[in-house]
Formats: structure tokens, sequence, C-alpha cells
């Protein structure tokens, strides 16, 4: 049973427990000899580790992915925790938990995707409603749906991560469907959007033991790996028209907005401008939430977000309760 997480470790520590070896990089030092660089996880985190001695024994016995059994002691280096570590080795994955190792979104995934089907009830599009249908009886897609990350680190970042994110967007894109209904949103389009916009992710991730990207996610992305699975499923569907059809697989490959953020155009429809914003927002608002939560409670502003470039203010005179 685990004992130690990695947020509850402090300078000075004697660690002495099962964490996921998320990195492996062997580095050398000034005198050609070598050592370990890795990057240790479990539910609440990410720590550092450095192995200085037996390198070349160690490296052959442990890879990426693995259950390793770490004992060492924790000190800072650069202003950031690291461990040093005296000894490493492959731990046993039949006495150890899952959920030690990943975190949970804190919303029931089951209930979060009942959600879902009763939107996808109020599309009156026939064909669009087919298309999400065509994904809703594919059990095999809504098992990994149900479970993804939204992101290996940047927002989301947790088991459930994607379903959280794609019902927060359905939510809002209903409602700004909505206000914006006297221009002429084609609400049903942007509710089918915002629904399958990340379906790549179910295939981008490795989700196992550790959040990183599969090999598919590498090659590929989770833009291109959703327009393969829109394509896939619109073989199936008699009539769906060919311009809508055009336009949804539009909708996936804008909705990072800008080449330098991963889209391969940018939005050139109404509807391809909103979900962009959309998934700006839930991600951004995700992501900020985050990183306070980790911070100290007792502080008016957070450590530097250094991705954001800011600091955030968390108030003053915060009620302490027991």
């Amino acid at each position: 049973m685990k004992k130690q997480f990695i947020n509850s470790i402090k300078t000075g520590d004697v660690v002495d427990d099962i964490f996921v070896l998320s990195e492996k990089n062997l580095a050398q030092k000034k005198d050609g000899n070598n050592f370990l660089n890795i990057s240790l996880s479990d539910k609440t985190g990410v720590i550092k580790g450095v192995v200085w001695d037996n390198v070349d024994r160690i490296t052959t016995k442990i890879s990426a992915g693995d259950f390793v059994r770490v004992k060492g002691t924790a000190s800072e280096y650069r202003g950031s925790l690291q461990l040093v570590i005296k000894n490493i080795e492959a731990g046993s994955p039949d006495s150890i938990d899952p959920s030690d190792y990943l975190s949970e979104s804190k919303f029931n995934r089951d209930a979060m995707f009942e959600r879902l089907l009763k939107l996808t009830e109020s599309i009156e599009t026939l064909y669009l409603k087919n298309l999400l249908e065509a994904f809703w009886n594919d059990d095999e897609f809504v098992s990994k749906f149900k479970r993804a990350p939204a992101a290996k680190k940047m927002h989301h970042a947790y088991i459930g991560g994607l379903i959280e994110h794609t019902l927060s967007m359905t939510r809002l894109a209903d409602k700004i469907a909505e206000h914006y209904q006297y221009i002429g949103i084609d609400r049903d389009f942007l509710i089918t959007s915002a629904i399958l916009h990340d379906i790549g992710k179910t295939r981008e991730f490795d989700y196992k033991v550790k959040i990183d990207y599969s090999d598919e996610g590498r090659l590929l992305n989770h833009i291109v790996i959703g327009v393969q699975m829109i394509e896939e499923k619109l073989k199936n569907i008699k009539n769906f028209p060919d311009e809508q059809a055009l336009l949804i697989k539009h909708m996936i490959v804008s909705h990072h907005g800008t080449r330098d953020f991963g889209s391969p155009e940018p939005p050139k429809t109404i509807e391809a401008v909103l979900l962009n914003y959309i998934d700006e927002i839930d991600s951004k608002v995700n992501g900020i939430r985050e990183f306070i939560a980790k911070e100290d409670p007792n502080e008016t502003w957070t450590s530097f977000h250094r991705l954001l470039d800011r600091y955030f203010y968390m108030g003053k005179n915060k009620e302490v309760t027991d």
C-alpha cells in the first residue's frame, strides 16, 4: 500500500515507496561517467530525480512507464524539489492500486455521460444526431471516452478529464448558441462539434498507469485522428450532406484557432470561431483553477505561472475552516 505521495514530500525527507517512472534520460558528467535524470509521478504530481551511482546497471532494468520502487532523499536544486536516488528497481504491479497513480475527475463520469446523451437528444437535425449516436453506440469508444484525459499537463489532465471538458464546452455552446440565435447560429451544429472536437484524444493518449502520448498520438495528434474517426462513422450514415461533412471536419481542424497552436487551418465559419473561443475559455479556466488549487491557501498571490507569464491573485482575509 502506497504511503508517500509526491505532494507531501519536503526537503530532507527520506523516501521509500513506489512511483511511476514517467521519464528516463541518460546523461554524462564532466568526467565522462553516466548519470540518470528521471521523472516520477503519482496521482498528486510529478517530481524530478537524479541517479548518480550504478547507472549502467539500473538503466537496463527499468523503462519509462514502469512501476519503480525508489529509495532516496529529497533536496532542493535550483529552486525546485528533487530526489537524490540511492536505489531504484522495478516494482511488482500485482500489489499496486492504479488509483494511487492517476488522478481522476471529481465528477461522476457516468453522470456526465448521461448529460451528454440528453444534449444529444435535444438535437433536431437528424443527420447530426445520427453521427453522435454512431459514437454513443460504439461501446469501445464510449469506454475510452469516459476515461481519457483531455491533456498530458495543461488542462483536465486526469482520468475523466476529456468527458468533463467536453460536457463543459457543450453546455457553454448551448448557452452561446441561444445568445446568438438572432444572427442565425446553427445550434445543433455547434453542439455536435463541441461534443466531437476532441474525440481523437481517446487515441492520442496512453492512460493506463500514467498520462503520456501514444505512438499514434505522437505521429498524428488528436486533430488528425479525430478527422479520421469522423470519416469512419460517416461511411455508415446515409444521406449525410457532403457540405456539412466538410464543415464538421473543419470544426475539428480549426478548433485550436491558429497554426501556431496546432490547427492546420484557422476558423473560417462563425461556428468555428465560437468553438475555438469556447475551447480556450474552458481549458484556460480549468488550467488556472488546477494551478491555484496547488498553491498555499494562506498566501495572497500564487507563485509565478510561467506559461501564462503572470501571478494570480487569490485574495486576502480568506476564511479559515477546521
